[in-house]
């Protein structure tokens, strides 16, 4: 095939990273060692302070990763989201964080899925909980009972009535890229609820699909869960039910959305406590 018209690789997998260097080399390694290969890795540092640039570019040599100029300080988290998704050219695209890690057949699996699924625009697994040295500290988190293929606005639906983002973080999911390109990419309107604002704003234009099995783990750190937090994190998720509830008529009744609110409240409290919880494991 000549230069320039190479296939694009059908998955592209994409890390935003920022002051990592700590969990971003094993982050990588989790990528680059999964058991399936059709995919791209794209990497952007976002003008880090600890060297985490440094040892991203150690793997520049590597043909399946393209690592871009560091994305400039500012803009939150959307900035880099964006700017690593917009440089994806698969069909399929995952958003992994810098401090994250991914099981080996992870691609596989979510792959698998949307070809046994054609209508499906979004693929989620459930993950591990693990402390900063990646041991394990909660088991298959995730999803609230949810399986098989289920239409997309159901699958909205069921994480506002649980007040919570049932479906983890970008690590546990896999979209279809075009979709989230048309839902205007990541949604930063509640900066807490970037990931679940997101998904919600993919998963209406077509089915889900959830995986029972764990596919990713998700580093926690209860040094940052404060009070303050809990509540801001509460606001916005009310923020987001009323919201998310306009903007689609129909998909959620005054009852869910306020069911769904005082849900959020209690998630919040119930955060923060297992926080505490995991304080004092670590």
């Amino acid at each position: 095939m000549q230069a320039g018209l190479e296939r694009a690789a059908r998955v592209s997998v994409v890390i935003p990273a920022y002051n990592n260097v700590r969990d971003i080399e094993a982050t990588i390694r989790s990528v680059l060692t999964q058991d399936y290969d059709d995919f791209e890795l794209i990497i952007a540092d976002h003008s880090s302070a600890d060297g985490t640039g440094e040892v991203i570019a150690r793997f520049a040599s590597d043909p399946r990763v393209r690592i871009l100029e560091p994305t400039p300080s500012g803009g939150g988290a959307q900035a880099n989201w964006n700017r690593v998704s917009q440089h994806a050219r698969g069909e399929l695209i995952k958003l992994v964080c810098g401090d994250d890690l991914l099981a080996p057949q992870a691609l596989r699996a979510q792959v698998a899925a949307f070809d046994r699924h054609p209508s499906a625009v979004f693929v989620a697994s459930r993950r591990d909980l693990v402390d900063a040295a990646g041991r394990q500290l909660l088991k298959a988190r995730g999803l609230a009972g949810l399986t098989g293929c289920i239409p997309g606005r159901q699958a909205a639906l069921a994480s506002i009535l649980a007040g919570t983002n049932i479906f983890g973080e970008p690590c546990c999911v896999m979209m279809r890229r075009a979709e989230l390109e048309k839902a205007g990419w990541w949604d930063s309107r509640f900066p807490y609820l970037i990931d679940q604002a997101s998904y919600s704003n993919v998963m209406v234009r077509g089915d889900v699909v959830a995986l029972p099995e764990v596919l990713a783990s998700f580093r926690v750190s209860a040094s940052q869960w404060s009070v303050r937090l809990m509540r801001q994190q509460a606001e916005q998720a009310i923020a987001f039910h009323e919201s998310f509830a306009r903007e689609h008529p129909g998909l959620a009744s005054r009852a869910q959305v306020r069911r769904g609110n005082l849900k959020a409240r209690l998630m919040a409290w119930a955060r923060r406590l297992a926080y505490l919880w995991l304080r004092r494991r670590m």
